[in-house]
Order: C-alpha cells, then sequence, then structure tokens
C-alpha cells in the first residue's frame, strides 16, 4: 500500500501501537493467513471459531510482515502490532484511507448471478491494454474486498472488484471502502433471501454501491432483468443484454459445442465475440466486459481479444470430457436463476442430458417452492434424469416427477451413478457451496 506506513494505519484506524521505537515501514498488502503473508505485509489477526489469529502473530513476524493489526499482544512479542477493539472495523477504516489515495478506475461488480464470472470478463478484456488488478478468487467480502484494495500497487492501471453481500448495510461498508468510478449489475434474483425478503429487498441492497459513486460516472446494468432496466440513479447508466432497447445487444448468437459466438451490437460498432466458456449466460458476462471497454476507450480488436482470452475459475461451469461422458462442474454455488441458465445451456446440448441438483441455501420462507419449481423447470427442457441430494433438494425430486430420483446421502448417489449414468451423457452438477456436491464431480470422472 503505497504511502500507507504503520503509523499511517494506525492514525486512520485510532490505534494505539504496542511499543515505540520502531521502523515506520510503508506497509504491502493485507493478509489474514500467516503462512501466505510476503515481507513488509500487514498481517491481521482475526480471532475465529476454528483458529485464533493473535496465536501466529509470531509467525507472521518470522516471515516478514511490517505491522500486525490485533486485539492483543501475545506474551513476549516485541514487533510492531496496531492494537485496536475491533479488527473488522479497523482494517476497513486503513483500507479506505488508502483508496482515498488511489486515483485509478475502479469497476465495482455486483449480482445475484454471475459476478465472478463477470468480474473475470471484464479483467480479461481491460488487460488487453491496461495493467489490472482484479479480486482473486471468490474474496468478495467485508473482508476480502478491503484485502483487494490492499493489493492495488502503483503498476496497475485498473481494478475490477467483486461484492457479494448477504444483508441490508452491508454494501453499503463494501462500497465506502472501494468507491466504485464505474459499477457493473449482473442480475437481481433469488439469493439470500432469507436476509433480503425478495427480488425488491435483493435490489436496494445492491444497489447501496450507487450512493458511493460520483454523478459523472456509469451504472452498467443487465437491460433484460425487469428491476436493473427499471433502475433509476443519479449515474449515467448504460443496459446490455439480448432484448430490443438494450443499449449494447448480443445478436447471432450461436452455440458452437462449448463455445459461442455472437455479435455485440453499440451505435454504430459491431464486434464479432467468441466466448470460451459453456453456458448461453456467458453471453451476459461478454457483454458485461464489452461494455466496460467501450467506456474505457479500447478498440474493437482489444475487447474481442480480451473477451477470447477468458478463463473459467474453478467448479464454475468448468467442462471435462472424461472419455466416458461430458461433465460440466458447477458445484461452487447455486440459486434458482443460476440453476435455471445451467439447466437451459445444458438443454442446448446434444446428447442424453442428466443434471445432478443439490440444496440452495438461504432461500427464505419460498425455498420448498422454489426448489420444486428447478425440478419441473428441468423436466419442461427436456432433462432425461434429475438426480438429487439434501433435505430442500428432495422438492427438486418431486418437481422433476417421473424424471427425479432423490438419495439420502453423498454416498448413496455417487453409489448409484455407475448404473444411472450412461456412455455419452452430458452431465451437469449443481448446489450451493455447502452441500460440497464438488464429491458429485469427483465421482463422474472416476466412471469408466
Amino acid at each position: 500500500m503505497r504511502g500507507m506506513t504503520i503509523s499511517r494505519a494506525a492514525g486512520a484506524c485510532c490505534g494505539s501501537l504496542s511499543r515505540e521505537g520502531f521502523e515506520d515501514k510503508e506497509l504491502g498488502s493485507v493478509v489474514i493467513d500467516s503462512r501466505a503473508v510476503q515481507p513488509g505485509d500487514l498481517f491481521v489477526a482475526y480471532a475465529g471459531e476454528k483458529a485464533d489469529g493473535h496465536d501466529y502473530i509470531s509467525a507472521a513476524f518470522a516471515r516478514g510482515a511490517a505491522c500486525c493489526l490485533a486485539q492483543r499482544v501475545p506474551e513476549g512479542e516485541t514487533g510492531p502490532v496496531i492494537l485496536v477493539p475491533d479488527v473488522q472495523d479497523a482494517l476497513e477504516a486503513i483500507c479506505t484511507e488508502y483508496r482515498r489515495s488511489l486515483r485509478i478506475p475502479v469497476i465495482g461488480i455486483t449480482g445475484s448471478v454471475g459476478k465472478t464470472s463477470a468480474k473475470e470478463m471484464i479483467a480479461a478484456v481491460l488487460s488487453s491494454r491496461f495493467s489490472v488488478l482484479k479480486t482473486d478468487k471468490n474474496l468478495n467480502n467485508q473482508i476480502g474486498v478491503p484485502m483487494t484494495v490492499s493489493r492495488i500497487a502503483p503498476e496497475h492501471q485498473a481494478a475490477v472488484i467483486e461484492m457479494g453481500i448477504s444483508d441490508f448495510g452491508e454494501m453499503s461498508r463494501l462500497a465506502q471502502i472501494a468507491r466504485p468510478t464505474m459499477a457493473v449489475f449482473t442480475v437481481i434474483g433469488h439469493a439470500h433471501l432469507e436476509f433480503l425478503h425478495d427480488q425488491d429487498g435483493v435490489l436496494e441492497a445492491k444497489t447501496e454501491m450507487l450512493d458511493y459513486m460520483p454523478e459523472d460516472s456509469f451504472a452498467i446494468v443487465n437491460g433484460d432483468d425487469v428491476r436493473l432496466r427499471a433502475l433509476k440513479c443519479r449515474q449515467k447508466k448504460l443496459s446490455f443484454g439480448l432484448s430490443e432497447g438494450c443499449d449494447l445487444r448480443a445478436e447471432e448468437i450461436r452455440p458452437q459445442g462449448f463455445f459461442t459466438r455472437c455479435r455485440a451490437v453499440y451505435g454504430g460498432r459491431s464486434i464479432a465475440l467468441s466466448i470460451p466458456a459453456f453456458g448461453r449466460h456467458m453471453v451476459y458476462a461478454a457483454l458485461a466486459g464489452v461494455a466496460v471497454g467501450i467506456l474505457m476507450g479500447l478498440s474493437d480488436e482489444e475487447i474481442a481479444r480480451g473477451v477470447a482470452a477468458y478463463e473459467t475459475v474453478g467448479r464454475r461451469g468448468a467442462v471435462l470430457e472424461t472419455g466416458y461422458l461430458t461433465l460440466i462442474d458447477d458445484s461452487y454455488n447455486a440459486n434458482p436463476d443460476s440453476v435455471a441458465c445451467g439447466i437451459d445451456s445444458l438443454a442446448a446440448l446434444s446428447g442424453r442430458k442428466v443434471c445432478i441438483l443439490g440444496d440452495m441455501l438461504e432461500m427464505g420462507e419460498r425455498e420448498k417452492e422454489l426448489h420444486f419449481e428447478a425440478g419441473r423447470y428441468a423436466r419442461e427442457r427436456g432433462i432425461a434424469l434429475v438426480l438429487t441430494c439434501g433435505p430442500l433438494a428432495r422438492e427438486i425430486s418431486r418437481g422433476a416427477e417421473d424424471i427425479g430420483r432423490h438419495f439420502e446421502t453423498m454416498e448413496e448417489l455417487t453409489a448409484a451413478l455407475p448404473a444411472l449414468i450412461r456412455k455419452g451423457d452430458r452431465v451437469y452438477v449443481k448446489a450451493s457451496r455447502g452441500m460440497h456436491f464438488e464429491r458429485a464431480a469427483e465421482a463422474l470422472k472416476e466412471l469408466k
């Protein structure tokens, strides 16, 4: 964090230093795992349920940490520690102060579905011309966003920051730290309804970001989403989508195996795109990248090259030909909107199609109904077989009727796969992260 010294950090969070006479070093990045500390980093000691970061302060200093942020100093520790009553509040204050010193474009990304895909696509497009920092993996929460901001270095010309929330007020805290100069809203869907109640609540919570953006900035929204299309804001608004009326549209969409080709049309510009990822929903991620690229002054060639350079992250629609079947591993997370998108994309493929689906968590009062509808939708879209596991996923199987089969445990499900899955099947795996459906994906890889 260029210019953020130990003393400046202590002042920013109203912390007290554990000792005097230290070297007032400039801090590197924020780190919460002592094993990941690099020389000069600021180690933040969180007291978690499974481990207490205060027990690893000495290890952080041994790896070269310049300073630690903590609520107490372990006995015998002589390294400089900034003492605060709450490390989370202090971390946010330090990174908010650091963000004020930065003068680069910051693109904030949020939505119920497709945040990470949009983040990766936007970063890929901007990397055609700029040095870009992006959120690492899924570090998009109240710890991850400050960590990302702390990693912005002098060589970076733009930052792409994913911002995920589950309750009201959380986006305000994230946006106050990141201070986006451009916002991208993917979809307002059925996510975190246990806390946000309904889709109007989701919209209200997500758009708190706009309160921390300048009036001359852009809000880039999915124009096919009814709530985002109707959004009123003081910022300039650019819509993207497939329907008429969107400022930026995708036309001539042509799935080609696990790639998609289309043409992005904006005003007088027409950009041919080749999207190296599975699913029609990736067209929306590509359009988000195109929109940011256009507003950042990139040429058509630079934008197309960036879209073509996109790479799938982890278990988000990763496609694997095992020699026996085609596995679409989308087991990272799930909600009704992303499940429907996955089913649509699977239905567009040739061959026999199978869904392996689990619980979608934090769905609120309508959780059973939403799971039932997912099963019914799979049946309507011509899926041959729906295998489910999880207490809520039983409703998916009920909705799927004659093509549904429910298993009480993952062990029972994986044991049944050899008898149920045929050579050449296209198999789609999807569930909330807490259901650990990566176990089903790994079992499918072993089928011969």
